[in-house]
């Protein structure tokens, strides 16, 4: 069984921003999945971050994308 490495390529503490960046991911066909971590203690200890993780080989395709979309609603 072959065991690919997995790369975090967004975080976000908003589940609908997490939700909209893993929909363009597979829109262009890059295979995604969300982690759930506790942040740091630095912050309230119910707060979590979700990361979106992609195959390592898909890792530049989805930061081009991630990219294009923070451009875009930057400028909105």
């Amino acid at each position: 069984m072959e065991r690919s490495t997995r790369v975090s390529v967004f975080e976000s503490d908003k589940p609908s921003e997490i939700q909209l960046i893993k929909s363009k991911l597979e829109d262009a066909q890059i295979t995604n999945s969300v982690e759930n971590n506790y942040l740091t203690f630095t912050t309230t200890p119910t707060a979590t971050s979700l990361k979106v993780m992609v195959d390592l080989e898909d890792e530049k395709k989805a930061f081009e994308i991630i990219d294009a979309y923070l451009q875009q609603n930057e400028n909105q």
